[in-house]
């Protein structure tokens, strides 16, 4: 909607840029489109720069497509918000560390600081091999919290347990808890027997037993408890009710040890990140929490006017926090969705928004209890409601708020006139009314699912908007499946490939769990011990019977070439080129390998772990579906398959809501972690250790958490976000798919169940090729297409005299690929010295001759602009593109410009959290120089322009 003009709603919030502001922002109602149009009215007034505004956002790819909408409407470029604080929450941290928070770990009692060169550990399976080393020392060096770790079934999940306390607030410094962080830990009594006290209330007028009571009719089943428990009679009482009395009993629990283990390893593994040099998320937001807390004169410094946060549904209460005090005035707007909360596993708490003024209020309190570093007042608040859906019809809007009300499990009970009460009805911009909104089931469901997108695609029943406006039949690229959990998407995935249908996976898949990892594990495994473990796998994947398999294992004798191929990975010195190795035998050499590869090079690299230690890692990165980003595309026009979570902020034609199956969506929970730390009750500890109860070592069952959670029901909330998250991704249509046991939503919300019979037509293969680096949204290949060079003036070059020829110049970059390939050859003049200069000091991965793809929408046709980019070096942090230019000036700049900036949104999609940089090298003078790209707006007027 970057053409239309605002709506009246819109509009309130664009021109109110003094105060306090609370946006209800529904799903598809321009919420980008009106933030970055009043980012660009406040910048406007006069005495009011881009530094004095901050905007967070909650991805680095959000930010980016701001200040891309922003310059199309204010005064500054590019290159002048190149720099703007339009960033995230964690970006902002470390830009404030880095700069003036070097000592931030003394307010802590930790004597070492941060340092210019102190790393970001982003990857999760990266720092949990980190963690894991850190424990080991933490147990040899604690012998008193020994008991504590029997009681662990997996001591890794205390790394998840202080990440979620940094998200709450709560730090340890050397001798306690910062601030009145213990007071979180021990709970509140006052709230739990609220809830309790409800939870007890006899139903149907007192004449049947409590919620309470009943959930506690499974007290004790399969547990071992410890003597002093008391028996179920006790618990339950004789009555409706739970005696009184209990509430009391349950939560009043000596915590101390488990409070000191807690604070120990805490406080110990920031130690040990900040000595081995490196920082995750949590720990930037919270040393950026403490210095903004304690330095008061460097508070007030880099405070700003304005501040707005995005996204706010998805903020973490020290994000709330950190947003109070980088405001120096009450020119605070917070803007969010409370129906699209869904990131509970990343800590975002979703009564940010839902109760903003109440936390406004007491967060405020906290911060000033010893001194005031929020000095503006938090009345008054000005709520704005956006209400105008720019993306899905009426049908679908009024559909997915049916997904707020319906109970997700037969014990869930929905209050739906409280949820009625909070929800703002969207209302649709579309007047088209032919949406199919359905639902189906089969015992073979992947294939059902597969045998709907075939009638779809085509078909006149399911027409989609086209890029004129016009309904037309829908194509494989207009259909997403969306799916809660990933298992069924990998099953999708393979039985598309059986019958070559055009399916792409985008998002997180459990790494380890990809054929790709298991065969390297095999062979990490041979490598290790021969064992049979690995030779299995290897033996069965060579197409082997299972009774040759057992013939070969008991004989040790295995085929010429395995053994030979095992004798080469032996010669192998590093355990990348193992996994090269491996991966190139096996015809490896797509997303996900290249993931697989990254990620073990990048364990083994960080830590101190040997080639055993990786097996290891791998095998725990198996059981505990460790999880990662991958982008395996299959051409333009596919059907995209993604998690709900992987969607969000995203927008398909037509959605098909997978899975919909009992233990499927909502998962079937699990019991967590031992130690636990959950609002109201406090820090917990599930299992305990004793070595003489009932006369044998044994860890017990802790009868005090197993009441508290059942007075502590499971949260079906974010659940019901998740499916109206899903619904409302649909543009036209909508539909359910369910197998042998559909769940409790497809069940209880509007729609008829059809059962239907698979019939799945296989296509011949070849018909979605995969490509190089290329822009993921699934876009089909339209009937134009643009290379660079088409776009480009050819007379800036016919007029210049002294060239060296095209020749010369093929040349050239035929030795720069050879040599950054690693190939055998050596510079013939100057030109060819200075690229391999240029090449010997880049530390990062080189990507040579990539083809690059950028397809857009221009006036209504489909267009692909295509290349190849001379060389992407890629690193941690950043990517850079780089062309060669054997030029004897730079009289082309301008028209090269144009290419690089082809390339530079084509790699900017490929590599979505990382900086990317836009460069000529000159051969003849060995000198770079940077190129400011243009906007996909302004490639879009030169393809015009070109036709």
């Amino acid at each position: 909607m970057t053409d239309l003009e605002p709506n009246d709603r819109q509009r309130t919030l664009i021109e109110g840029t003094e105060g306090l502001y609370l946006v209800d922002a529904g799903a598809g109602t321009g919420k980008t489109f009106t933030v970055t149009r009043r980012y660009a009215n406040i910048v406007s007034q006069e005495g009011v720069d881009p530094d004095d505004v901050l905007l967070v956002t909650f991805t680095n790819n959000a930010a980016a497509e701001m200040k891309e909408r922003i310059v199309g409407h204010s005064r500054y470029g590019t290159r002048e918000l190149a720099d703007a604080p339009i960033q995230t929450f964690h970006s902002l941290c470390h830009d404030l560390l880095e700069e003036h928070g070097h000592a931030a770990p003394t307010h802590l009692g930790i004597d070492d600081r941060i340092t210019g060169s102190t790393r970001i550990v982003e990857n999760e399976l990266v720092e949990g091999a980190l963690f894991d080393g850190f424990l080991d020392r933490f147990g040899d060096d604690h012998p008193e919290y020994d008991d504590v770790f029997r009681a662990l079934s997996d001591p890794g999940e205390l790394l998840g347990l202080i990440n979620q306390l940094a998200a709450k607030g709560v730090f340890p410094t050397a001798d306690g808890w910062y601030r009145d962080g213990e007071r979180h830990l021990d709970g509140d009594f006052a709230a739990f027997k609220r809830q309790f006290d409800e939870l007890n209330e006899p139903r149907n007028g007192g004449s049947r037993q409590s919620t309470l009571r009943s959930a506690l009719g499974r007290y004790g089943r399969n547990k071992c408890y410890l003597p002093d428990a008391p028996e179920k009679e006790a618990i339950r009482g004789g009555g409706k009710a739970v005696p009184e009395g209990l509430a009391e009993r349950v939560f009043d629990d000596d915590r101390e040890e488990l409070k000191r283990f807690v604070h120990d390893v805490y406080h110990g593994y920031l130690r040990f990140a900040l000595r081995r040099n490196y920082l995750n998320f949590g720990m930037l937001q919270l040393f950026a929490f403490v210095l903004l807390c304690e330095d008061h004169a460097l508070r007030d410094d880099v405070a700003f006017e304005y501040v707005t946060i995005d996204e706010f549904q998805d903020s973490s209460e020290i994000q709330f926090k950190l947003a109070l005090l980088l405001a120096d005035t009450d020119n605070l707007c917070v803007v969010g969705d409370w129906k699209q909360s869904i990131y509970g596993f990343q800590y975002a708490d979703v009564d940010n928004i839902v109760a903003f003024e109440d936390r406004l209020d007491r967060f405020v309190d906290q911060l000033n209890a010893d001194r005031e570093r929020v000095s503006f007042p938090t009345r008054p608040v000005t709520t704005v409601e956006l209400v105008e859906n720019y993306r899905s019809t009426q049908a679908i809007l009024d559909f997915s708020e049916h997904a707020l009300r319906v109970p997700a499990a037969s014990r869930d009970d929905v209050d739906a006139a409280a949820v009625d009460d909070r929800i703002v009805s969207l209302e649709s911009n579309s007047d088209r009314d032919n949406t199919v909104i359905e639902a189906i089931r089969s015992d073979e469901e992947a294939a059902a699912v597969l045998t709907k997108i075939q009638d779809i695609v085509g078909s006149e029943s399911y027409r989609v908007e086209g890029d004129d406006g016009d309904l037309r039949a829908p194509e494989f690229g207009d259909v997403a499946v969306l799916t809660r959990t990933r298992d069924f998407g990998r099953e999708l995935l393979g039985t598309a490939e059986e019958y070559g249908l055009p399916m792409a996976y985008e998002g997180g898949i459990e790494l380890f769990r990809t054929d790709q990892a298991k065969l390297l594990l095999a062979w990490l495994r041979i490598l290790e011990d021969d064992g049979d473990r690995g030779w299995a796998v290897v033996l069965e994947r060579a197409g082997y019977a299972l009774d040759e398999v057992d013939s070969m294992l008991d004989a040790e004798t295995y085929p010429e070439n395995a053994a030979a191929f095992r004798e080469e990975l032996r010669s192998t010195a590093t355990v990348g080129g193992v996994a090269r190795r491996v991966f190139a035998r096996y015809g490896y050499d797509g997303a996900t390998a290249d993931v697989v590869l990254h990620t073990v090079q990048s364990v083994h690299d960080a830590t101190t772990q040997t080639r055993g230690d990786l097996i290891r890692f791998i095998e725990r990165g198996i059981d505990a579906g460790s999880t990662h980003d991958v982008h395996d595309g299959a051409g333009t026009d596919s059907v995209t398959v993604q998690t709900i979570h992987a969607t969000k902020g995203l927008e398909h034609p037509i959605v098909i809501l997978a899975n919909m199956n009992s233990g499927r969506f909502p998962p079937a929970g699990g019991n967590g972690g031992v130690v636990t730390y959950d609002d109201p009750v406090g820090l917990r500890q599930r299992k305990v250790y004793s070595a003489d109860a009932h006369g044998t070592p044994h860890v017990y069952d802790n009868w005090r958490t197993d009441v508290l959670r059942a007075c502590t029901p499971r949260d079906y909330d974010e659940e019901r976000r998740l499916l109206y998250v899903a619904i409302t991704r649909a543009e036209s249509h909508v539909v359910l798919s369910a197998g042998e046991d559909p769940n409790t939503f497809i069940e209880e919300l509007p729609v008829e169940i059809e059962s239907i019979v698979p019939d799945v037509t296989a296509r011949p293969t070849g018909t979605a090729e995969g490509t190089g680096l290329e822009v993921e949204t699934p876009v089909s290949a339209g009937p134009r297409g643009h290379t660079p060079h088409t776009l480009m003036r050819n007379e800036v070059f016919e007029a210049v005299e002294g060239g060296r020829g095209t020749e010369f110049g093929t040349r050239v970059h035929e030795f720069a690929e050879a040599y950054a390939l690693g190939e055998d050859v050596d510079p013939r003049n100057d030109d060819e010295a200075h690229v391999a200069r240029f090449l010997d000091g880049l530390d990062g991965e080189l990507l040579v001759e990539e083809d690059a793809y950028l397809p857009l929408a221009v006036d209504g046709e489909r267009v692909t602009v295509s290349g190849v980019v001379d060389l992407v070096h890629v690193t941690p942090d950043r990517v850079e593109i780089v062309d060669y230019k054997t030029d004897r000036g730079r009289h082309g700049e301008p028209e090269y410009r144009k290419q690089l900036s082809v390339y530079h949104h084509v790699v900017r999609e490929a590599y979505p959290e990382r900086e990317v940089g836009t460069s000529i090298l000159y051969t003849e003078t060995g000198t770079r120089h940077t190129i400011e790209p243009l906007s996909l707006d302004a490639i879009r007027e030169l393809i015009t322009e070109a036709d």
